[in-house]
């Protein structure tokens, strides 16, 4: 597994970079077809010092990406969180993935839940989409008061999800093929 590591606005010490490789690494272990693992360590100037540290992990395996972000007032515990996190989507992507695998046996039935129980989808929304920037995006999200936009990309030529994250900025999410 590559495990790579970064920080923003601070320079990660050699003491935290030894920390995160220790927690991150023992995830391989619970999913050997880990890939890769990036961590992105944030200082914020935030009024709440509790969440002025953040930790973002992405883990790639398999075409899957888990992911998990936490904030605290000091890197390890936020470290700690994010891995518990983590091991809780493993452990649930494991599950998904080999519930049907026995050895030879066929599996035991399942039980279902009832359908008022189960999420299922309930609407279909569809629309036209038209090319746009990415401030004419940002514009159309605000006007229509939602939390996410999806959009043709007229620079790119690709379809984008934009979104407002929780510290009042935007995010973007571009695709790869």
């Amino acid at each position: 597994m590559q495990l790579i590591i970064s920080g923003k606005n601070f320079e990660v010490s050699d003491w935290l970079r030894e920390y995160v490789e220790k927690k991150i690494g023992k995830l391989d272990r619970y999913l050997p077809t880990l890939t890769e693992a990036r961590v992105e360590l944030t200082l914020e100037n935030t009024r709440n010092a509790n969440q002025s540290q953040v930790v973002q992990v992405t883990l790639r395996t398999n075409g899957t990406i888990l992911r998990g972000e936490e904030r605290a007032a000091d890197f390890t515990v936020a470290v700690d969180t994010v891995t518990d996190k983590l091991y809780k989507q493993i452990e649930r992507y494991k599950g998904k993935r080999y519930h049907a695998r026995t050895s030879g046996e066929k599996p035991a039935p399942v039980e279902t839940l009832p359908t008022a129980e189960t999420p299922r989808i309930v609407r279909v929304k569809r629309f036209r989409l038209t090319p746009m920037t990415e401030d004419e995006a940002i514009e159309q999200m605000e006007l229509l008061g939602h939390n996410f936009f999806v959009f043709a990309n007229r620079e790119h030529g690709t379809i984008n999800v934009l979104y407002r994250r929780n510290d009042g900025n935007y995010g973007l999410i571009e695709p790869e093929t």
